[in-house]
């Protein structure tokens, strides 16, 4: 009989349950169950459907049960920064605001009224970015301070879901480091700055690290499925997963995990919190065995998701890159990161503001949108190792290139011609992957990470782009 491994991984628009197991050495992967997700525009306000994304969390273990493999344990894997409140009954305070919201707009002075953003980087390590959860908490403050008064636990969104199979509340390392409220130094909550920005410090739980065992289905969930199982905390913010699965097994190893964003970095055995550091708005997130994921927040695919949509999702994502390819020579390029990106009405023409704002020509057809967004990304890319190399002082011949991105064909020969580096893509289920990872090293099938690293490069193939 195969020992079967269940990773859900919930990215901000689908989710899917993947089964994994081992054969001669080799992960395999089976993919059971798959949903969509979204923020959901209320009264006004970005928020996600947490009552609806659970019930497909149960649907998809149901699935199991329904195809005869039952897995000995699970985890699920989420995008990082959202939150909940609950109360004393276990009910959740106010509405959960997805990181898209504008309610965050302004609570970064309101922050840094009571601390630096300098001084604010060198306790924690993790850039700026004005949805982190601590500008989300701001902005609860001021908007609903009771509900800080009211709140008795604090869960980011997985760690919440893993409270809603098991009946026992964790609170995950690798996300929790997302927050900005968590201690470069010790890996620890930063007891100190909560009390400072007035947030209640007793809802915060003890950070526990992935491979932990968080317990076995509850009763109800146990019979609504059709068995039990054990729930173990992978890396639950799914960039943490991802990097796990990148298949280098070098000290020093430059990666990409390439999604809806695009983080761009290496692993650290220590966290670099220099002045620095913080002007190229780097990041010090937590990684699994205490690696700090050093790395910069890039736009990544959002852009060519958004148009892709705008366009009545009439092309595939391959023939946008094809499209792309043979506009190589349009011009204009945009800054990825900038706020006109984060969140527009309409993509297409945010992107065609922005040239025309600058004096470019202004693309209209969806292969020069097209182009406009790879090569944007791939200047981003190219810059972002030459920040890397300056602030490490190490030099990478080599970019890994994992998560579903890595299926973007021109995207890759790009990143590779204008970075100067050879560029290895795959696997491109790396957040899955890594999931499955923490729960196999946990259950003793890999004796670590490195070996578990030496599994995934044998396991699912590699491309290779040279410079």
């Amino acid at each position: 009989m195969e020992k079967y491994y269940l990773a859900v991984d919930i990215g901000a628009s689908s989710g899917r349950h993947m089964l994994g197991h081992l054969e001669n050495g080799k992960i395999v992967l089976e993919e059971i169950y798959r949903f969509g997700n979204g923020m959901k525009k209320q009264d006004g306000k970005l928020c996600w459907d947490l009552k609806l994304l659970f019930q497909e969390i149960v649907a998809g273990i149901k699935t199991c049960k329904e195809i005869g493999k039952i897995p000995v344990c699970m985890g699920i894997d989420t995008w990082a920064v959202d939150y909940v409140l609950l109360d004393e009954k276990d009910q959740i305070l106010g509405d959960t605001y997805g990181y898209r919201d504008s309610r965050t707009e302004g609570m970064d002075e309101e922050v840094y009224a009571i601390i630096p953003e300098e001084k604010l980087y060198a306790r924690t390590g993790i850039q700026k970015q004005i949805f982190n959860t601590i500008y989300q908490l701001m902005s609860v403050k001021k908007a609903h301070p009771e509900y800080l008064e009211q709140a008795k636990t604090f869960l980011m969104l997985p760690d919440y879901f893993h409270f809603l199979l098991t009946g026992e509340k964790r609170s995950e390392y690798t996300n929790a480091t997302s927050t900005q409220l968590v201690d470069a130094k010790t890996n620890d909550w930063d007891t100190e700055l909560i009390q400072m920005l007035g947030y209640n410090r007793d809802m915060f739980l003890p950070l526990s690290q992935p491979g932990t065992v968080v317990g076995n289905f509850c009763e109800e969930i146990a019979n609504q499925v059709g068995f039990d199982c054990q729930v173990v905390l992978p890396a639950t913010h799914d960039t943490g997963s991802a990097v796990m699965a990148v298949p280098c097994v070098e000290e020093d190893c430059l990666y990409i995990s390439s999604g809806t964003w695009s983080l761009m970095g290496i692993e650290s055995r220590k966290a670099i919190c220099t002045e620095e550091s913080r002007q190229h708005n780097f990041t010090n997130e937590g990684g699994y065995d205490y690696r700090y994921r050093y790395l910069k927040n890039i736009m990544g695919l959002w852009m060519i998701q958004s148009v892709r949509h705008e366009l009545n999702d009439g092309y595939s994502f391959a023939e946008l890159c094809q499209m792309a390819a043979e506009n190589s020579q349009f011009s204009s390029r945009v800054d990825v990161n900038a706020k006109a990106f984060l969140a527009p009405e309409h993509m297409i023409t945010a992107i065609q503001d922005a040239c025309r704002e600058s004096g470019q020509p202004v693309p209209e057809t969806p292969g020069q949108i097209a182009a406009v967004i790879y090569e944007s990304l791939s200047d981003s890319y190219a810059e972002t190792v030459a920040e890397i190399e300056s602030l490490t002082g190490k030099h990478y011949d080599t970019i890994h290139i994992v998560g579903g991105g890595s299926n973007a064909d021109y995207l890759n020969r790009l990143t590779a011609k204008k970075s100067g580096r050879k560029v290895l893509a795959g696997p491109g289920e790396a957040t899955a992957i890594g999931n499955l990872m923490a729960q196999m090293i946990q259950m003793g099938e890999f004796g670590g990470l490195t070996e578990a690293r030496e599994s995934v490069l044998k396991s699912f193939p590699i491309r290779k782009y040279e410079a």
